[in-house]
């Protein structure tokens, strides 16, 4: 945007709330102006209507009185000239009296004296009427009949006395309205002023908007040229690739920096043969196709990773952003970074984190053997045991044959005996060999109470040996797991053999093994063992599944390390607690399956 642009806008918006404000106050004065001429018209119309209905009562007084002197005049006298005046008027009385119900139809209070008003005048002329016609036997009663005259007087009264009022009120109103017309007259002497006020500061400052424009041409011609320099000075500088480019594809214009991301020179760039489609593999275009319909829509698209084919054919990865150029929305800048380094650092750390889960596994199973060979005795005692009952079935089943007859039913039960004590004895072997097989991890679905069942069948004799009472308390309706069953059952195998050895130095009290199973919320499972044994220091739980951290003396600091990365390698967590007053707790928290969490 050019600065005489920018100088018009900035001067454009105070002149048009200027101008505004000005039409603004035009207009509210104009509309007060019309405002007062209707009520002027209506102030006159007000005061002339006042004036007709006095002048109307004052010649209805005029006539009562006439009437009443006439009717006055012939009973005293019976003369017949007053009949012919009392005629006239009474003519004259109904007249004026309908003229005035007219006049005050649209004011309820005197509408309804002036009809009060018609209808005494009505009764007092055929009153006035019947004593005429009996004047001459009862000259006294009629004399007497003119004083009800006197009602109509007083009726005519309140309505004079009642429209005088008005018309003060309504001369009220017009000297207020005569004020508000000087009022108005102000408002517009005012309004002129300000027009002329405002026209000389407007020109004044389209004066001085000039001056500054020109001003503002110069230096932005001059900030133009040093940021030409400074975009150039990044062109060149080759930090990152920068091209120019057209809608179509075309690259225009590149730097050094580009040119090496895709392995040309510049006689590429100059002969043309530098094109986004030709440097694009087939499976991006879609994407370029959708970035330059952004382009065309926004302007700018964000970075994204894609390839570009080098120059000899290989690949290289890059990460590229755009905008296109404001003049005729065909051009554009696109800026590219190489990734190359970058992916080779993320495949180096690919290969890492292999590396040592290969690592992690070797350790595992290592430790799997060692917590084993500290099993030795205990698996032996638990295959020698049904390998001795075996002999004894077969010992006793020879006898049973041997006797004359033979027993042959009590052989038959011996020889049930020997294949369910061979059939126990495969178990436990098929137990041992699975725990100390080297077999990668395998994810399959499985009940944690039967795998705790078996590790607990294989420490039993352990637990003897050391003479620790085994309980547990293990929940019926637990939903099945997800994950790979022999390191679970390593996970459990070295909590208890950790918790047997903390008990074999405890020379007082009991020593108690208490391992449980329950459900955990939001959709897990918690396995907890807790032991009787001496307990952990509050130093030693802050440190106590740190690879190399141990607290035997001939111990490696490796097993629950271990431990707590395959628990981790599930989605679970491992943790440990000290007990009051004395042993620990370690407990660990598996999800169960995801479609059984839905």
């Amino acid at each position: 945007m050019s600065a005489s642009v920018h100088s018009l806008r900035w001067f454009a918006r105070p002149l048009v709330l200027a101008v505004g404000a000005l039409l603004t106050l035009f207009a509210l004065t104009g509309v007060l102006t019309v405002r007062y001429w209707h009520e002027r018209q209506a102030a006159n119309l007000s005061l002339e209507h006042s004036r007709q209905v006095l002048d109307t009562l004052d010649r209805l007084r005029t006539i009562i009185a006439d009437l009443e002197g006439e009717r006055r005049g012939y009973l005293l006298t019976f003369d017949p000239a007053y009949l012919k005046a009392y005629g006239v008027s009474d003519e004259s009385v109904r007249r004026e009296t309908q003229t005035l119900q007219a006049l005050v139809a649209n004011d309820p209070l005197q509408s309804l004296r002036a009809e009060h008003l018609a209808l005494i005048v009505s009764a007092t002329l055929r009153e006035i009427d019947d004593m005429l016609k009996t004047a001459h036997t009862s000259g006294l009663a009629a004399l007497a009949m003119i004083r009800g005259m006197d009602e109509i007087r007083s009726q005519i009264d309140q309505m004079v006395d009642h429209e005088r009022f008005l018309l003060v009120d309504r001369e009220r109103r017009a000297e207020s309205l005569e004020q508000r017309k000087t009022w108005l007259i102000a408002a517009a002497v005012v309004i002129v002023a300000l027009f002329a006020g405002t026209a000389l500061a407007l020109a004044r400052r389209e004066a001085k908007r000039r001056r500054k424009a020109t001003e503002e041409n110069v230096q932005l011609y001059s900030d133009l040229e040093a940021r030409d320099k400074k975009i150039r000075h990044l062109f060149d500088a080759n930090i990152i690739g920068i091209i120019i480019w057209d809608v179509e594809g075309r690259i225009f214009e590149a730097n050094d920096a580009f040119l090496r991301i895709v392995g040309y020179d510049r006689e590429d760039l100059a002969s043309g043969r530098l094109h986004r489609t030709d440097l694009t593999p087939p499976e991006w275009r879609d994407r370029d196709a959708r970035t330059v319909a952004e382009l065309t829509l926004v302007g700018t698209v964000p970075p994204f990773e894609k390839e570009y084919f080098r120059k000899d054919g290989s690949r290289v990865p890059v990460l590229i952003g755009g905008a296109m150029f404001e003049e005729g929305r065909n051009h554009g800048v696109g800026f590219v970074l190489d990734l190359t380094e970058l992916k080779q650092a993320e495949a180096e750390a690919r290969e890492s984190e292999r590396r040592y889960r290969e690592t992690l596994m070797e350790l595992a199973h290592a430790n799997r053997l060692a917590t084993m060979g500290q099993l030795t005795a205990s698996i032996a005692h638990e295959v020698k045991q049904p390998i001795g009952a075996t002999v004894a079935y077969a010992e006793a089943a020879l006898r049973f044959l041997a006797r004359r007859p033979p027993e042959l039913e009590e052989a038959r039960e011996s020889l049930r005996g020997i294949l369910a004590t061979s059939q126990r004895a495969g178990d436990v072997i098929d137990r041992i060999r699975t725990l100390i097989k080297k077999a990668p991890p395998r994810n399959e679905r499985f009940d944690i109470n039967a795998a705790i069942r078996e590790v607990i069948e294989l420490t039993r004799g352990q637990a003897v040996k050391d003479g620790v009472s085994v309980q547990t308390d293990l929940a019926h309706d637990l939903p099945v797991i997800e994950g790979d069953r022999v390191q679970l059952q390593q996970v459990i195998l070295n909590l208890i053999m950790n918790a047997l050895e903390s008990m074999s130095s405890v020379n007082d009290g009991t020593r108690e093994l208490f391992i449980s199973s329950q459900k955990a919320e939001p959709g897990g499972v918690l396995v907890r063992v807790r032991d009787s044994g001496p307990g952990l220091a509050p130093a030693t739980l802050e440190r106590l599944f740190n690879a190399f951290y141990t607290t035997k003396p001939g111990g490696l600091g490796l097993g629950l390390s271990i431990c707590r990365s395959i628990i981790e390698a599930h989605g679970g967590r491992l943790s440990a607690t000290a007990n009051e007053p004395r042993g620990a707790t370690l407990e660990f928290i598996v999800p169960v399956c995801a479609d059984i969490r839905s």
